[in-house]
C-alpha cells in the first residue's frame, strides 16, 4: 500500500524524552502518518483541546502528570474516549500492563523500541481496528 493509497492519519507522541518523540516522529512520518508531538499528559490534554488525532502513543513516566493519569482523563472525555491509545513504556511488569488495560489503552508496547517495523505493525493494526493479540500474562 502506497501513501498515496492510505489515508493519511496523524499521531499524537506523548514522551518526555524528546529522542524518543523524535525517533518516532521520523519513523512514522517515513511511513506516510502527520505526527504531533508533546513531552508531557497536560501538554497532551491541552492539544486534545481543539485536535482530535487517530492514534496517541503515550508514555507513562513523564513529569507534570504521568501517562496513568492522562489516560484517565481522556477515557473520562467523551470526546476522546474513543481515540486508540497504544501505551509505550519501559514498564514491563504484568501488573503495569494490567493497569494499562483497565485503565483502557488498546495496546501496551514497551521500551526500548528495538524493531520499529514491528512497532510500525502496531500502529497500523491500531488505526485499522483490529484487536490487539492475546495479553502474554
Amino acid at each position: 500500500m502506497t501513501d498515496k493509497d492510505r489515508e493519511r492519519h496523524t499521531v499524537l507522541v506523548v514522551d518526555d524524552q524528546r529522542d524518543m518523540v523524535l525517533a518516532i516522529r521520523l519513523f512514522l512520518e517515513g511511513e506516510g502518518y502527520e505526527v504531533w508531538e508533546a513531552y508531557d499528559g497536560l501538554q497532551a490534554l491541552e492539544m486534545l483541546q481543539d485536535k482530535r488525532p487517530d492514534l496517541v502513543v503515550l508514555d507513562v513516566m513523564m513529569p507534570r502528570l504521568d501517562g496513568w493519569e492522562t489516560l484517565r482523563r481522556m477515557q473520562q472525555d467523551p470526546r476522546l474516549v474513543d481515540v486508540p491509545v497504544l501505551m509505550l513504556t519501559a514498564l514491563r511488569d504484568p501488573a503495569h500492563v494490567r493497569q494499562g488495560i483497565d485503565l483502557g489503552c488498546t495496546w501496551y508496547y514497551t521500551k526500548p523500541i528495538t524493531d520499529f517495523n514491528d512497532f510500525g505493525l502496531v500502529v497500523r493494526r491500531i488505526l485499522s481496528g483490529l484487536e490487539p493479540p492475546p495479553e502474554p500474562l
